[in-house]
C-alpha cells in the first residue's frame, strides 16, 4: 500500500537525486589540468650552474641582454581536479584550466609521460641546433653545440634555443647583440628548417616573462589573439613564423630601421 505524497514532499523527493548529483559533481575528479606561469631561463647564461649553450669548433662572442624561454606549470596527470578547482581558476587572470589530454598524452603514466617530454625536449634541441646553424650557413660536423636546461621538457623553447646561437656566434651580423642589451622573452617550437610552430599556454607564459623582466615577447603568429588576451602592460608582442624573420624583426627594433611586426 502506498501513501500520496504532498505537493511540497513530492518535490522534496525529486530534488534529493539531483543535490547529489551536483554534490557528487563538485568533488568528481575532472580530465582537467589547471596551469599557471612557470619558470623562465636565460638561454645565454647560465641554469642551475651550467651554460645553458656551449658550443665549441667556431668563435664565440659574449653577449648582452637576455633571451629568455618560457614555461607553464600545470597540475601532475596523477592529480584530482574537482569542479570547485576549475570554477576558482576560471574567475583568476593568473591561472588557466586546460584539457588534460593536450597538456600531457592519454593514458599514460606519470614516469611514461616524463620520459615522452624528456624525449620531445631532445629532439627540439637538434632541430634548434640544425636550424641555428643552417640560418648561419655553417656545417654541424665542424660546429658542436651542447644544449643543457634542467628540470624542462617539452618542444616549446626551441626557438629561444636557435636564437641563443645565433647570437653566441654572430649577434646582430653587424657585431651588435641580437637582443640589443634588452631582455627578451618568447615560445614557439622550432623544426630544422627554421619554421616556428605553435605551443599552447602563451597568456600565462606572457604573464612569466613580465615577472622575470622582459619587455618584448616572441610569440608565434597564429597565437598572437591568445597572447593579447591577458597581455601585462609594458609587454611588447612580436609574432614571428620562422627563425629568419624573427632575427629581422630583433635587428629591426634594435636599430630603428625597417619595420617590427605587432600582433
Amino acid at each position: 500500500m502506498f501513501s500520496r505524497l504532498t505537493r511540497p514532499q513530492a518535490i522534496a523527493v525529486c530534488a534529493l537525486p539531483v543535490v547529489a548529483l551536483f554534490a557528487t559533481a563538485a568533488f568528481a575528479p575532472l580530465p582537467f589540468s589547471v596551469a599557471q606561469p612557470g619558470l623562465t631561463a636565460n638561454v645565454l647564461g647560465e641554469n642551475k650552474g651550467a651554460e645553458v649553450i656551449t658550443i665549441s669548433g667556431a668563435p664565440v662572442r659574449e653577449t648582452r641582454g637576455q633571451l629568455r624561454m618560457t614555461t607553464i606549470e600545470a597540475t601532475s596527470p596523477d592529480t584530482r581536479v574537482s569542479l570547485p578547482d576549475v570554477i576558482d581558476s576560471w574567475f583568476r587572470t593568473d591561472q588557466a584550466v586546460m584539457p588534460r589530454d593536450s597538456v600531457y598524452p592519454s593514458g599514460d603514466s606519470v614516469k611514461e609521460i616524463e620520459r615522452h617530454n624528456e624525449e620531445q625536449m631532445k629532439e627540439s634541441q637538434d632541430a634548434a641546433t640544425q636550424a641555428a646553424l643552417g640560418y648561419l650557413g655553417l656545417d654541424d660536423e665542424d660546429v658542436e653545440v651542447s644544449l643543457k636546461l634542467a628540470d624542462v621538457g617539452g618542444p616549446s623553447a626551441g626557438l629561444l634555443f636557435s636564437l641563443g646561437i645565433v647570437d653566441k656566434l654572430d649577434g646582430d651580423g653587424t657585431g651588435g647583440d641580437l637582443t640589443g642589451g634588452r631582455v627578451i622573452a618568447g615560445t614557439g617550437t622550432i623544426d630544422a628548417a627554421g619554421r616556428v610552430g605553435a605551443v599552447g599556454g602563451v597568456a600565462l607564459k606572457t604573464q612569466a616573462a613580465k615577472r622575470d623582466g622582459a619587455t618584448v615577447f616572441l610569440v608565434p603568429k597564429a597565437e598572437c589573439g591568445d597572447a593579447r588576451a591577458e597581455l601585462p602592460k609594458g609587454l611588447r608582442l612580436i609574432p614571428v613564423t620562422t627563425l629568419k624573420s624573427t632575427v629581422s624583426s630583433l635587428v629591426a627594433l634594435e636599430t630603428g630601421k625597417g619595420s617590427v611586426p605587432s600582433c
